[in-house]
């Protein structure tokens, strides 16, 4: 599978890695607290659901602030600044309407993001989800000794090789016994973080309290929970679930927290999922990567060419000379690698183009 990595800047300055793969409508995944857009590219965790899910859509991940990519050296490990690595990674993308599927931790910060961008969210799929921390207001005692345990193991074991760490952490993860998943996320944890910030990333998630949001999500919404995930209980998601107006709820039969080909769930999962997003205006219409290259004024004209507006029309609403908005044109079109005005008009509504 071959991606393509970019960079980006949020409203506070923070650079954020990215990147896009496959081909077709745009779906952002917006991953847990442990992600490396590059090592996570060949695992034995997420090789499958990365083919699953590029098959008919272009993917989008990035690496939240303090992890993989993106620049490690940052203060603030909050919900409202992961919502702005969001934002920025959108705006980098140049897309206009897309789904998002939410993993974990992620769930939250998609949630937060459609609340505040309904124009731009067309579907939800939260998977693994919470609707609040151990750190928050009504959580059972028992669950805030586990959570400050883990986050005390953290700030000792992060990036050791073996030992306690290992047995606990990743099994938790992955407690099927298989060794390449366990080597795989020990090496994950040396690559993504120092011990410091994934610390800091571990208390903040358990911070998170979108209890109050949840009312406020009015997009189709499929929340899907594997009933012997380990890390985050069945009943989390659950609850989240009834909290959401009209939310799909799906159990999954597994013991992975992230479902692998052997758990009974995954082909349900897949499938519900492709079925799901299917729903979508335009399905099947072929969409491609590369908005992300395009210039802001280069956005604006492509906007008035899916109005299906002529070159003079833009020119003259735009203040521009008819040939300025021909270059253009030429311009998007090289960068989107389409070779006709028609095929352009098709591509830029698939994405969200020219809709008022």
């Amino acid at each position: 599978m071959r991606q393509r990595i970019g960079f980006c800047t949020t409203t506070d300055d923070v650079r954020i890695a990215y990147a896009t793969a496959g081909r077709g409508r745009p779906l952002l995944r917006v991953g847990g607290w442990m992600t490396h857009i590059e090592h996570d590219l060949d695992s034995p965790v997420w090789g499958h659901w990365l083919r699953e899910l590029t098959r008919d859509h272009t993917l989008a991940r990035f690496d939240i602030r303090g992890s993989g990519l993106s620049d490690r050296d940052v203060s603030g490990q909050t919900l409202e600044a992961w919502v702005r690595d969001v934002e920025a990674v959108v705006d980098s993308l140049g897309w206009r309407r897309f789904p998002m599927l939410g993993v974990c931790q992620g769930a939250a910060i998609a949630v937060l993001y459609a609340v505040r961008h309904p124009e731009r969210v067309t579907h939800l799929v939260l998977y693994n989800p919470y609707a609040h921390g151990a750190f928050t207001e009504g959580m059972a005692g028992y669950r805030v000794e586990e959570a400050e345990t883990l986050a005390r193991m953290i700030e000792v074991g992060w990036a050791r090789r073996t030992g306690a760490f290992r047995e606990v952490f990743a099994r938790l993860l992955s407690p099927s016994d298989a060794e390449d998943q366990i080597t795989w996320w020990d090496e994950l944890q040396r690559l993504t973080a120092d011990r410091t910030t994934a610390a800091r990333l571990w208390r903040g998630f358990h911070k998170i309290d979108i209890r109050d949001l949840l009312p406020q999500v009015h997009c189709p919404t499929l929340v899907a929970h594997v009933k012997g995930d380990s890390m985050v209980p069945f009943e989390a998601g659950r609850d989240l679930a009834g909290r959401i107006p009209h939310c799909r709820f799906l159990p999954l039969e597994g013991r992975n927290h992230i479902l692998q080909p052997r758990d009974p769930g995954w082909r349900m999962f897949i499938e519900e999922v492709r079925r799901f997003l299917a729903d979508e205006p335009g399905e099947g219409v072929p969409s491609v990567a590369g908005f992300h290259e395009l210039t802001r004024r280069e956005r604006v004209v492509l906007d008035h060419v899916a109005r299906g507006q002529s070159n003079t029309t833009i020119a003259n609403s735009l203040s521009l000379a008819p040939k300025t908005v021909r270059n253009h044109v030429s311009n998007i079109c090289a960068k989107l690698a389409v070779s006709s005005r028609p095929e352009l008009v098709i591509e830029a509504r698939n994405a969200g183009f020219g809709i008022e």
